[in-house]
């Protein structure tokens, strides 16, 4: 390690400016105690906010009555809630009770439920209302060590000892309590855990990650240096919060940058009007979101009929993309350029970033997978600069940035101040530093694979660096199509293409040890069917439109459109339109939208085989 990075690493800790999340807390509401902190709402109603004096006043009393339900330190508590205050409350409760909230994703089924609980040996569960009931009461009888469980909806709260309704909690704690939380609280050091998050579990079982207060911390402070948090800025939250990314942005920047969050407890229904109404200053997507607005408004701008808004809305766009490609490191954008985009921008492309909410969105990030370069040059056709940051739970978020002073298209930015990166001989990308999880929970064989003895984490992707130390993602390593012929090709490249048209929802690229590539696509469930009623096609279901003639013969456009970017080997020689939407919930999809392959292959081999044994 050079002297360099050992400076950048205390001036990083040293902007930190708190040792845990409890005194980062103690300080944000003591000097922004009146500012705005969270607001939710319920079924469209007014929006109710909590304040930073408010929320630093309700986490230590929770705390208390944590205290009171027999919870130790170090001990789990499993949290299955949508994003809502009462998600942050308990989150925030338990950490300062000293124990370890663990965030469930949502759509796991009742199996899955039991091995974590199992694995983290959860002591109490706190649950939204009855569609968790339903997945965990079938469990209860297995799971002697859960001594209670927690109903935010109290009309859903069954009778019995070993349930307890959200409103009751607060007042379980006492001056005891309380004492205890205070002892807790001062206890606790940066390399304690904050949380424990599962990995999605698309290549086998979940893995627990430890996640550390001083790495929050430093995570924190590198976005506040990089340009890429403001101070007091307001954020929608709406991605899991077992996700890394969500809870960065929702819990730990929010509380470091005193911004203010808006919940929106349904993405797929409620997203676009939270947005619309909000107007967030900062925006962070995963790549499948930002490729689904996309999707949205070009097929809106396909649909309009005046050529001539057509052709406006064209020039304004090309003249963005010029000028968002001119502002890239290393680059200097001409004054007449400047002015060009400012006229653009006032005539179109304002009002296209006013109708998604994002008019007001001074910094937008795309998060979690690399985004398809077709993605951003999108976005900087309406004077959006995409930020792509890159990487995983078990770096505590991004360990690579784009920031607004120095970033580049197409790649994933440079490593945060601090952060060592190194590309191994076989092209994996390796990180050192702060940011790095002390491991798995019980798994020392598995934590020693991800971590060498050297300190470098196996990131498992595969990626370059280039002259300017900017980092670009290619595959993940694992997944990886070596051909019968002995060719690497990566399929995230191949789906990229391929998704690029407004109705292939998802795709999935399959070549393995087979002699060409072929692909499985998924209509998108909103695109398609508004595609379909703006060309008079009737269609009561996805599977009907998967067969219509006109979308077969748009989805054919489409795969010979994407062949036509891919080199040879790249190319689909065949494929199949699916008669279904892959989601969560139909189990290709992790809840972040990332392809579950190994589900897919599986629960497609069948149809993948059809393809191959069509004739050549």
């Amino acid at each position: 390690m050079t002297s360099a990075v050992i400076e950048e690493r205390a001036a990083v800790q040293a902007q930190a400016g708190a040792r845990t999340l409890c005194e980062l807390l103690a300080a944000t509401a003591a000097e922004h105690g009146d500012l705005p902190a969270y607001s939710d709402r319920e079924d469209g109603a007014a929006w109710q906010t909590l304040t930073w004096r408010e929320l630093r006043e309700r986490v230590p009393a929770l705390a208390a009555a944590l205290v009171g339900l027999g919870l130790k330190p170090g001990e789990r508590v499993a949290l299955m809630l949508p994003n809502r205050v009462e998600h942050v409350l308990a989150d925030l409760a338990v950490v300062h009770a000293g124990g370890v909230p663990v965030t469930f994703y949502a759509t796991l089924a009742p199996d899955q439920i039991k091995y974590l609980v199992t694995d983290c040996d959860v002591r109490l569960a706190v649950l939204d209302g009855e569609p968790e009931l339903t997945r965990w009461q079938p469990l209860l009888a297995d799971l002697p060590g859960l001594a209670k469980v927690i109903v935010r909806d109290a009309a859903a709260c069954p009778a019995g000892e070993r349930y307890l309704r959200w409103d009751a909690l607060e007042s379980l704690g006492d001056a005891a309590g309380a004492a205890e939380v205070g002892r807790r609280v001062a206890a606790i050091g940066p390399d304690d855990p904050v949380t424990l998050l599962y990995t999605s579990g698309t290549t086998g079982n979940p893995k627990g990650v430890i996640i550390t207060h001083g790495s929050v911390l430093y995570e924190c402070a590198t976005a506040r240096i990089g340009g890429t948090l403001t101070m007091g800025g307001r954020s929608v939250s709406y991605l899991p919060l077992a996700h890394i990314a969500e809870r960065m942005l929702t819990i730990y920047l929010v509380i470091y940058a005193a911004g203010h969050s808006y919940f929106c407890h349904n993405a797929a229904t409620d997203l676009i009007r939270t947005v619309g109404e909000v107007k967030p200053t900062a925006f962070y997507g995963v790549p499948r979101v930002w490729e689904k607005v996309q999707a949205g408004i070009s097929a809106l701008l396909a649909a309009e009929p005046d050529e001539a808004k057509r052709a406006a809305v064209a020039a304004a766009m090309a003249t963005g993309r010029r000028y968002v490609e001119s502002r890239q490191y290393g680059r200097v954008t001409p004054d007449e350029l400047a002015a060009e985009f400012a006229a653009a921008d006032e005539a179109v492309l304002r009002l296209i970033k006013s109708l998604l909410g994002l008019d007001e969105a001074t910094v937008v990030v795309s998060m979690a997978a690399p985004l398809p370069p077709d993605v951003g040059a999108f976005f900087a056709g309406l004077g959006m600069q995409m930020l792509d940051v890159y990487g995983m739970t078990e770096t505590t978020g991004a360990f690579a940035t784009n920031t607004p002073g120095a970033f580049k298209l197409g790649t994933v930015g440079r490593p945060v101040p601090g952060i060592e990166v190194m590309i191994a001989p076989d092209g994996e990308i390796l990180a050192r530093g702060p940011l790095n999880t002390p491991g798995y929970l019980n798994l020392p064989a598995q934590t020693a694979d991800l971590i060498d003895a050297d300190g470098w984490l196996h990131t498992g992707d595969i990626g370059s660096v280039d002259a300017d130390g900017f980092l670009a993602v290619v595959d993940r390593k694992k997944e990886l199509i070596i051909t019968s012929g002995g060719e690497n090709i990566s399929p995230a490249a191949i789906e990229s293409a391929l998704v690029a048209h407004p109705l292939v929802g998802q795709a999935l690229a399959f070549g393995d040890r087979r002699k060409y590539v072929v692909a499985l696509l998924a209509l998108d469930g909103e695109v398609a069917p508004a595609w379909a009623r703006a060309r008079g096609i009737d269609a009561s279901s996805l599977a009907e439109l998967a067969e219509h003639p006109a979308v077969l013969a748009a989805v054919t456009d489409a795969v010979d459109q994407a062949n036509e970017r891919l080199a040879r080997v790249q190319q689909v020689k065949r494929w199949r339109l699916l008669p279904v939407e892959w989601t969560a919930e139909t189990e290709e999809l992790t809840p972040t939208f990332k392809l579950k392959r190994r589900v897919i292959h599986r629960k497609y081999a069948d149809v993948i085989d059809s393809l191959y044994a069509e004739a050549d």
